[in-house]
């Protein structure tokens, strides 16, 4: 059984979005056409309350894109984004989201960032998915979405050490690239085993 996994198709993501993501939206039509070839696919969605912890306006004398040490690990401070219930929080206009058999929201715990579709940026709290997953029969996974170097990176790494089949369509992503940070990601999805095509 195969899935495919979306990853934040939102508006904020999109260009004009709070952190928009160059050409985001120019996935968002093959993305649709490719839903039919799957058994299950799964829409992942940035959730956070106003005033999250990750976001750089919290924080006295930081800008966004700095990075600051919380207490479980390094974080990336991000302009206000996704926040709860906004337009920028909505999935793309364009995206088929009636076909989803599932939606994961995460980011929503105000102390901690969530990149990854499986688990929180402590590496531990998981969101259900790989339960919802394996309840389905569901082994090979194929992501798209953005951003590939963030939350499509760290969901196929950590999909992969669960012992999924993983590709990412590098294709159908598109990245934020700072610092090298792709690069990084995709030296990072290879050494755990993650399939880019």
């Amino acid at each position: 059984m195969r899935a495919l996994i979306v990853i934040d198709v939102q508006n904020d993501f999109c260009p004009g979005g709070a952190l928009a993501v160059e050409g985001g939206d120019q996935i968002v039509s093959p993305i649709n056409a490719l839903m039919s070839e799957f058994d299950s696919v799964v829409l992942t969605q940035d959730w956070h309350p106003a005033g999250h912890s990750s976001f750089a306006s919290q924080h006295d004398g930081k800008a966004a894109f700095e990075m600051i040490e919380m207490p479980y690990g390094a974080q990336v401070l991000w302009p206000d984004h996704c926040v709860q219930g906004s337009s920028g929080a909505a999935f793309h206009a364009g995206l088929d989201a009636d076909r989803a058999d599932l939606i994961i929201r995460k980011g929503f715990r105000p102390q901690i960032d969530s990149y990854s579709a499986f688990f929180e940026n402590d590496q531990t709290t998981p969101t259900g998915l790989e339960g919802y997953l394996r309840a389905r029969g569901i082994d090979e996974l194929v992501m798209v979405g953005l951003a590939t170097d963030f939350c499509v990176n760290f969901s196929a790494v950590d999909a992969a050490r669960l012992g999924f089949d993983v590709t990412v369509r590098q294709d159908l992503c598109r990245a934020i690239d700072m610092d090298g940070s792709l690069a990084a990601a995709q030296d990072g999805m290879r050494a755990t085993g993650v399939k880019l095509v």
